[in-house]
């Protein structure tokens, strides 16, 4: 699949067929993540790989009630929990370089990667940060050092839905200033 078709093709899909995903796909896609652009190359995500139906559920369990995410998590044949390390994106020997959550920003690079690399091999992704981060914590035994930074149901899509509208360019790109 060529890139720009990758990115515009992408979708957030919430419907899932029952069907497996193959290790060697599973490898590609967190290959994929790993190789995202981070902070002074720090490579402070970490991805855990939920399979078991019990951990999915009490991760549903997590997200805010109504979230349109919901039924992806008893569809989904895996979630992805991508968790940043706190303190070293943007700390340079153990002092913050500026205010900034530089985990979040290394995160969403490696959290596009995994969705664009899924996309790429006929797999569907959804992007979950409406939920209980720390409860999510709690259920993946993740420590303190560490934050849960999104959740991503994996599977084959059941339906793809049709691209929402985007803005116009001139909407959104200014040049040498911003004016709006």
């Amino acid at each position: 699949m060529e890139l720009f078709e990758t990115i515009t093709g992408r979708r957030s899909v919430r419907d899932y067929l029952d069907s497996a995903i193959s290790e060697d796909d599973l490898r590609k896609i967190l290959d994929g993540a790993r190789w995202a652009p981070s902070w002074a190359n720090k490579q402070c995500a970490r991805y855990v790989v939920v399979k078991d139906s019990p951990v999915k559920a009490g991760l549903k369990e997590t997200l805010t009630p109504n979230n349109p995410a919901c039924d992806s998590f008893d569809a989904c044949p895996i979630v992805i929990a991508v968790l940043g390390r706190l303190k070293t994106a943007g700390y340079k020997k153990g002092v913050a370089h500026d205010d900034r959550q530089w985990h979040m920003y290394d995160c969403a690079l490696a959290t596009q990667n995994v969705c664009l690399a899924a996309h790429a091999l006929g797999l569907a992704t959804v992007i979950v940060g409406a939920f209980d981060y720390r409860a999510a914590g709690e259920i993946l035994g993740v420590t303190d050092d560490y934050q849960v930074v999104c959740l991503l149901p994996l599977g084959y899509p059941k339906r793809t839905p049709d691209a929402p509208a985007r803005r116009d360019l001139s909407e959104l790109v200014h040049t040498d200033a911003f004016a709006e």
